[in-house]
């Protein structure tokens, strides 16, 4: 009987099936998670959040200058001021207590660079390390207009002649 089912209605059964089994591997999936969430215990903050005491006027303006040329080492793509990231935070309040000890902004950069390498800098200095990335997007730009180039002045190749079984075929479909 299955014999003289045809192929579109076999192709029906299967996606059905295919359909069932992707359902229940879903509900296994949620069931799962929900059973692991429910055996984890809540996650308790280690220490009581301090209170910071406000900044000068002239610390903050320094704090700010800093904090917008930092990178956020978790979110990559937001400045050490704008991150809510922990990690963020945790870089904020060192770079306040460098302040506040009276460090210089070289030595802050200096610091946070020996600590976590030129990537915390938005800007990192031009050395032989980060030559790639100051002037690698250049240098690509430079090959592609050079290869660009070449590629328009180079001359069509001429197409080879006709042979004489090609041209009749041609007077043929020419000719009424």
């Amino acid at each position: 009987m299955s014999r003289n089912i045809s192929p579109a209605l076999r192709d029906m059964a299967c996606a059905r099936q295919l359909c069932r089994v992707a359902g229940l591997v879903l509900v296994i999936g949620l069931g799962m998670g929900a059973w692991a969430q429910a055996a984890l215990p809540a996650v308790q903050p280690s220490a009581p959040q301090q209170v910071e005491v406000p900044l000068s006027a002239q610390a903050q303006a320094r704090w700010n200058q800093i904090a917008s040329e930092l990178r956020c080492l978790v979110c990559q793509n937001e400045s050490l001021a704008s991150s809510n990231a922990e990690l963020a935070l945790d870089l904020r309040r060192e770079v306040r207590d460098l302040i506040d000890k009276g460090q210089s902004d070289a030595e802050i950069r200096a610091f946070l660079v020996s600590r976590y390498g030129d990537f915390v800098l938005y800007r990192p200095e031009i050395k032989p390390v980060t030559w790639l990335l100051w002037f690698g997007p250049f240098a690509l730009l430079l090959l592609a207009l050079g290869v660009a180039l070449r590629l328009m002045r180079r001359q069509p190749a001429a197409p080879p002649p006709l042979t004489d079984r090609e041209r009749e075929g041609v007077r043929q479909l020419l000719e009424p």
